[in-house]
């Protein structure tokens, strides 16, 4: 039976990674939906964020994956499933500081690996993905709403707006106030020529 109550002697099994625990349990993190080892060296996880199982079955059957750092049923993630979870990671979470080692540590892998396999399976870097999904994002807030740039730029995650100006120019062809207009002006054509069709 799984055990959301963690036992002090378990939260120190973690926080020491100590292999002599290994196999006698396993931890799942909640909030990534990856189980470990006691003895994995991936940054320890919050205490109220560990539910306990006592084989990996039970893990898998609550749709926990394997770490890829610690491989609990010596069997590595397949890549394509690695990189949609740091995918899923990054498009709900992009306002957010995001670094390689940040995504490494949260997918429980390292940076050097995570950006090989990355590129391999998307064809980008993952920096690259955070900046296309936060552009994406700016085109959304940019004519769906009336704030300013700078917030948007804020909403987005990139606080420096002259960064932020630069980069969304480099992958629209558009600076956001060039881009805003540009949809307005298509809009208002698209609109005129609607109504000389009727």
């Amino acid at each position: 039976m799984e055990n959301d109550g963690i036992t002090n002697e378990q939260w120190q099994a973690i926080m020491l990674n100590d292999m002599s625990y290994d196999k006698k349990f396993y931890y799942g993190v909640k909030t990534t939906k990856i189980f470990c080892r006691p003895s994995c060296k991936s940054r320890p996880p919050r205490m109220e964020n560990v539910k306990i199982f006592l084989d990996p079955k039970q893990a898998l059957d609550e749709d926990f994956r394997p770490c890829k750092r610690c491989k609990p049923i010596n069997k590595q993630l397949p890549a394509e499933e690695w990189v949609e979870q740091v995918t899923g990671y990054i498009d709900t979470h992009f306002k957010e500081h995001l670094t390689l080692q940040k995504l490494a540590n949260l997918c429980h892998g390292s940076p050097f690996h995570l950006q090989r396999t990355f590129k391999r399976v998307t064809g980008k870097t993952p920096t690259e993905y955070i900046q296309q999904t936060r552009i994406k994002k700016a085109t959304e807030y940019l004519v769906a709403c009336d704030k300013q740039v700078g917030e948007i730029a804020e909403a987005v995650g990139i606080p420096n707006m002259t960064y932020f100006v630069t980069l969304f120019k480099q992958k629209t062809g558009y600076t956001p106030t060039e881009y805003r207009q540009a949809y307005k002006n298509n809009h208002l054509m698209e609109g005129i020529e609607h109504r000389e069709n009727k």
